[in-house]
């Protein structure tokens, strides 16, 4: 394939992705946890940088097309693991331990926890998470960014 052809694919991937992410959101009432937004930030540089390289022609683009999407899928093992118990998510998206808590201390961090736990996973498919079908998915959109960047040569 060339690399126009790979732009166009890498990019596309992104915005599907990103598509699906607001189709759990909007229409399967799954609000996002913080982790989940900060997965769609890359997509969206990665859609943006598809249509700057499509539009001018610059290789070098895909490298940093390469990048976004390496960035999701990094993210997306972080919050793997964090879903998994693996390692600790950040304090504002996971539960921490209440012991040694006087009931008011307990009461104002409770009422300062998000919406949306970070640390569980709402949905899964063949044992995987959304976020891990993230990991997936953007490692594979690095691999045709890659392919991308040798095609035009």
């Amino acid at each position: 394939m060339n690399c126009k052809t790979l732009t166009i694919l890498a990019g596309l991937g992104s915005a599907l992705l990103l598509l699906g992410a607001f189709g759990f959101q909007y229409l399967g009432d799954m609000p996002p946890c913080k982790l989940c937004i900060t997965q769609r930030y890359p997509h969206a540089a990665a859609v943006v940088i598809a249509v700057v390289a499509l539009a001018f022609g610059w290789r070098l683009l895909t490298l940093v097309g390469a990048a976004a999407a390496a960035t999701t899928a990094g993210v997306g093992i972080y919050h793997t693991g964090v879903e998994r118990g693996w390692w600790p998510g950040p304090d504002t998206c996971t539960s921490g331990p209440v012991g040694g808590l006087s009931t008011d201390a307990l009461l104002d961090q409770i009422m300062a926890a998000p919406m949306v736990r970070c640390d569980e996973v709402p949905w899964e498919m063949l044992g995987l998470s959304m976020a891990s079908w993230n990991a997936v998915a953007s490692l594979i959109l690095v691999a045709l960014w890659l392919a991308a960047f040798r095609a035009n040569r």
